[in-house]
Order: structure tokens, then sequence, then C-alpha cells
């Protein structure tokens, strides 16, 4: 991945995400005094939802951009890795706050209050217009970075409850039973909860380095040593280090004649065209020439049958 399509998709970013940001604040206000004065838990529980929205908007702006300067001193990655912190925040959020609203819904269940379904069927709908605006500023950027993606998950799930909300409301419009509100809510906070398990899955996979999900190492390994010249592979590590940049290591043993710097050469342009993997470190020796290394760390991949 190059510094400079890196900073293009960074600045791309927070100018979506200052929009959705501007469209999300607008639109919590006017859901807060709405609520208030309609008496509906669910127009209040969005506004909840949408306070959690506005702190994982602003942090996601503030992550990307830091994630934008330049790597150095002991920074050796820059700040890239704040967008998947940014995003493991914004699962975190999304469950404080739909527990919160479960607990409200609970009470209003067992005694509901009065709510003017008229006046939460209006807010509702233009809640899904200013959601569909926000989500459609976020939805490209969603598909590359991860911190997007907390950001787009946010306000998707406001748009769908909107549309719990603007249901709860004609229903109570139309036949005058409360009880609506608070279920649509329960809505709500189920629609955040399956939200936030995708963001925490994911983030933790990163921090815990796993393999990206399209990069199966075996078959990365399969493939080193299925390049002439390579007898060996192993310590072979695949991790992400942010959204979009994957990272591979390998200490790689090829034939005692064989040029190691050309082995190198083939192999790092392999891992780009084959697997999207950009940034390599190959440690290449001879076979017999390494010893007195480490046990190596994970499994072992060798030639299958001598070459020629």
């Amino acid at each position: 991945m190059t510094h400079s399509h890196d900073h293009g998709r960074l600045s791309a970013d927070r100018k979506a995400l200052a929009g959705a940001l501007v469209l999300v604040v607008a639109l919590m206000a006017a859901e807060i005094v709405a609520g208030l004065v309609g008496g509906s838990l669910a127009l209040l529980a969005d506004a909840g939802h949408l306070v959690s929205d506005a702190a994982a908007l602003g942090f996601a702006v503030v992550a990307a951009s830091l994630a934008a300067r330049p790597a150095r001193g002991s920074w050796t990655y820059g700040f890239s890795r704040l967008e998947i912190l940014a995003a493991q925040a914004n699962g975190v959020t999304l469950v404080v706050v739909a527990l919160l609203i479960v607990y409200g819904a609970v009470r209003r269940l067992v005694s509901p209050t009065d709510v003017h379904g008229g006046l939460v069927l209006v807010v509702a709908l233009a809640g899904m217009a200013a959601s569909l605006a926000a989500t459609a500023l976020l939805s490209r950027g969603s598909r590359e970075s991860l911190n997007v993606r907390g950001a787009f998950v946010h306000v998707a799930s406001d748009m769908a409850a909107f549309a719990g909300t603007a249901v709860a409301g004609g229903v109570v419009l139309a036949t005058g039973w409360d009880r609506a509100d608070p279920i649509a809510s329960l809505v709500v906070a189920a629609l955040m909860l399956w939200a936030s398990a995708g963001l925490l899955g994911e983030s933790v996979r990163i921090f815990l380095e796993r393999s990206p999900a399209e990069i199966e190492p075996g078959e990365v390994g399969r493939a080193i040593v299925a390049v002439p010249g390579v007898v060996e592979a192993h310590d072979l590590h695949v991790w992400t280090v942010t959204s979009g940049f994957p990272a591979l290591s390998a200490h790689v043993l090829v034939d005692p004649g064989a040029d190691c710097h050309g082995v190198r050469r083939v192999l790092e342009a392999m891992l780009v065209e084959r697997f999207g993997v950009d940034h390599t470190t190959l440690q290449v020796d001879h076979v017999g020439s390494h010893a007195g290394v480490p046990v190596e760390i994970g499994e072992r991949f060798r030639r299958e049958a001598p070459l020629g």
C-alpha cells in the first residue's frame, strides 16, 4: 500500500466522517427536544444512540487525522492503528447504550406512559432521511476502513431504528397502544448489539494479529515453497497493521547454489500478485547456513520433492 494512496483514502474518510457528524448532531438535538415533548422513550433511545454516534464519529475523525501522520521515532507504524482502536471503542459504546435502552424499555413495558404518536412518527421519518444521507456519505469508505465501517454501522443501525420508531409512532397514533414505543426501543437495542458484535470481533482479530480473513497462511506457505529454488519456509506470520494494510514476515531456506536476493525478489512479486501483500519482511538463507537460529514458531513448510 503506497503512502499516497493511504493519505488520499484518509483525507476522503475525514471529509465523509465530518459530513456525517454534522447531520447526526443536528438530528440528535431535534430528537432530544421531540422525545421530551412527546414523552417517547423510542425517540429518546434513538437520541441516546445518536449521542454515541456523535462521539463515535468525532473519535473516528480524530483517528483518521492522526493516522495520516507519517511514521517517526519510536512510532514505526505511525498512528495508523488508531483507526482500529476507534472501531473497537465504537463497538463498546454500542453495547453500553443498548443495555441502557433495554433497562428503560423494560421499565416502560411494566409502567407505560402516554406517547404522542404523531410527533414520534414525523420525527422518525425525518430521522430516516437524515440517516440515509449519512450512510450514503460513509458507504464507500466503509468498504476500505474499519474505522469508517464502525461509524457506518452506527449510522446504518440508526436508520433501521428510525424505521422501527416510525412504525411504533404509527401504531400509537392509530390504536393508542403506548407499549409499542418501548417495544420499538428493544428492537433498536437488539440491532445495536448485533452491529457491535461484528465490530468488536474484527478489531480484536486485528489487535491479536490474526491473519486477514482473505489470506490463509497455509496457502501462503505452500505458495512460497513452490517457487523454484525454495526448500523450506518457517516463522511465517501474516497480520493486519490497520485497514487495508496486510503485512507478512517469514524465514525462507533455499538451495545451496540459489541466488538468495533473486529468490527474494521473485517471492515479493508473487506475494503482491497472488495475495495482495506488498509489505513483506523475508529472511532468505541457504540450507545449512542458519545454524544457531532459534527454533521456529508455527508451521513449517517444505518442498515436496527436489526440483529437476
